[in-house]
C-alpha cells in the first residue's frame, strides 16, 4: 500500500532525481502514520526535513529526517491533556448533544492553542529564511492543522495532504466534491451510509450546525492567514489550493461516496506497527 501512496509523491518530487520535502506534521497519531511514509520516502533517496513545535509529544528524532524545532508559547503538559481530552470526547456515550456540546469547547481551545503554535511558527523570521532559502520541492502536511497550508501558499509550494479527515467535512468542501448531507453521514454523529428517515434528519440538522462549528474552530487561523498572507482568506480558500489529497481510509471499512480525482485513498496506514501475540479461539 505505501508502494502506491507514494505515486503522487514521485510526481510532484521530480521523476529523474531524489526532491526536497518539508514537513509540518500534526502531533499524536496523526504522526504516527505520518512516520511510515517518511521511512518508505528516506529508502528512495529524498530529503526531508520535519518541523515541529519544541512542545513536541510523539515526534522524535531519527534516522529517516532531519528534525528542526523552533519555540511556542504552550507547554508540553497543556498539550498532552488536550489531546488526552479531545480523544475520550470522540468516544464518548454521552447523549449527542452534550458530546457536540463538549466536543465544540474542546474545538474552540484547540483551535486558539494551535493558532498560538501556528503564530510562533509563522513570525519566527529564522525558521522562514531557512524555508525560503532551502527551496522545497513540496510541503506534506495535515490539513487538520492548516498552518503548513500557510506556509505553502506564503512560499507558492506544492502541498500534498495526508489525513483522516477534517471536523465538519471542510475537506470535502475545499476539495469541491459532492457531499450530499442525506447519504453521507458527518462526522461524530456515528452514523453510518444506511441511515433510517429519523436518522437523515439527524445528520442533516449536523450538517446545518457545521458552518457554526468550523468557523469556532477554524477562525482563529483564517484571521492569523489573512494577517500573514495580507489579504482576506479562509480555510477553504487555503485547502482548496491542495495539490493532492491522501486520504487515510480503508474503502471496504469506511463508507463509499464519490470523491475527486486529487484525493486518493489509501488505507491502511494509521498508526504504529504492534507484534500481536497469537491467541487460541475456543
Amino acid at each position: 500500500m505505501l508502494r502506491a501512496l507514494l505515486l503522487p509523491f514521485l510526481c510532484l518530487l521530480g521523476p529523474a532525481s531524489a526532491g526536497k520535502l518539508l514537513v509540518i506534521p500534526m502531533e499524536g497519531s496523526h504522526w504516527l502514520s505520518m512516520r511510515e511514509v517518511l521511512a518508505e520516502l528516506n529508502k528512495r533517496g529524498h530529503e526531508i526535513v520535519v518541523l515541529a513545535p519544541d512542545n513536541k509529544m510523539l515526534i522524535d528524532s531519527s534516522d529517516v529526517y532531519e528534525l528542526k524545532t523552533y519555540p511556542v508559547p504552550i507547554k508540553k503538559e497543556e498539550m498532552e491533556a488536550l489531546v488526552r481530552s479531545f480523544g475520550s470526547r470522540c468516544f464518548s456515550e454521552e447523549p449527542f448533544l452534550i458530546r457536540f456540546w463538549n466536543i465544540l469547547k474542546d474545538s474552540r481551545k484547540s483551535g486558539n492553542m494551535f493558532e498560538s503554535t501556528c503564530r510562533a511558527l509563522l513570525y519566527n523570521e529564522e525558521v522562514m529564511k531557512y524555508i525560503q532559502d532551502s527551496k522545497f520541492d513540496a510541503i506534506f502536511t495535515d490539513p487538520f492543522n492548516p498552518c503548513g497550508q500557510i506556509i505553502a501558499v506564503h512560499f507558492s509550494i506544492p502541498s500534498i495532504f495526508f489525513m483522516r479527515g477534517v471536523p465538519c467535512n471542510i475537506d470535502i468542501q475545499a476539495a469541491q466534491g459532492p457531499d450530499p448531507p442525506s447519504y453521507v453521514p458527518r462526522m461524530f454523529s456515528l452514523l453510518t451510509d444506511r441511515m433510517t428517515f429519523s436518522q437523515r434528519v439527524k445528520n442533516f440538522l449536523i450538517f446545518l450546525s457545521e458552518s457554526f462549528s468550523c468557523s469556532v474552530a477554524f477562525s482563529p487561523f483564517e484571521e492569523l492567514a489573512s494577517e500573514f498572507l495580507h489579504r482576506e482568506v479562509t480555510v477553504l480558500d487555503l485547502l482548496r489550493q491542495g495539490s493532492v489529497w491522501l486520504l487515510r481510509v480503508e474503502f471496504v471499512m469506511d463508507y463509499p461516496r464519490p470523491l475527486m480525482p486529487n484525493i486518493i485513498p489509501i488505507g491502511g496506514v494509521h498508526c504504529a506497527h504492534k507484534k500481536l501475540t497469537q491467541v487460541g479461539l475456543v
